[in-house]
């Protein structure tokens, strides 16, 4: 997310009381947990660094019985949860934050609405008809080029689900 709100960034820091050295050793331990052949796999990775789900709920997706497990919003983000989907043999499938059920979602009637941190990919699905997804340059990443109304396109970055930046196309 410092690739592409470092201001942002530097605020959470704050907010949460964290030094730079703590972040580099977070995301130093997260890469080793990902990276190595011993830590557990699917769901309990993420258990042994967020504790117990939230929930575990089945999803199907096409004609696979696959499962969603999420966790309770963070202080960070108290709109959003994080959520896993698991195929049916427990192997993550994708990971990102989504709006928790009931908060509402902020206004996006315009492309000037889509605000950094304000947002995630299904708000910006349900309120643009027509995002077209592209793959990202990291599992993490997503992008989506956004119409506008006038037929102009702009692309929407997004880190683990939630929106980072907006390009004019």
């Amino acid at each position: 997310m410092a690739d592409y709100q470092p201001g942002l960034v530097e605020d959470a820091m704050r907010s949460l009381a964290a030094t730079r050295t703590e972040m580099r050793e977070v995301n130093a331990r997260w890469q080793r947990i990902v990276r190595s052949r011993t830590f557990p796999r699917g769901r309990r990775r993420y258990e042994a660094v967020l504790g117990p789900p939230g929930a575990v709920e089945p999803r199907r997706i096409g004609d696979a019985d696959c499962a969603v497990a999420w966790w309770p919003p963070f202080p960070l983000w108290p709109g959003l949860r994080f959520e896993i989907l698991m195929a049916p043999d427990g192997t993550v499938l994708h990971e990102w934050l989504v709006r928790h059920d009931g908060v509402p979602v902020p206004r996006l009637e315009r492309v000037d609405d889509l605000v950094p941190w304000s947002c995630v990919v299904d708000d910006v699905s349900r309120n643009f008809g027509t995002v077209a997804h592209q793959d990202g340059d990291a599992p993490s990443r997503w992008h989506a080029t956004v119409t506008e109304p006038g037929g102009g396109t702009v692309t929407a970055h997004f880190v683990w689900g939630l929106l980072q930046a907006v390009e004019h196309t």
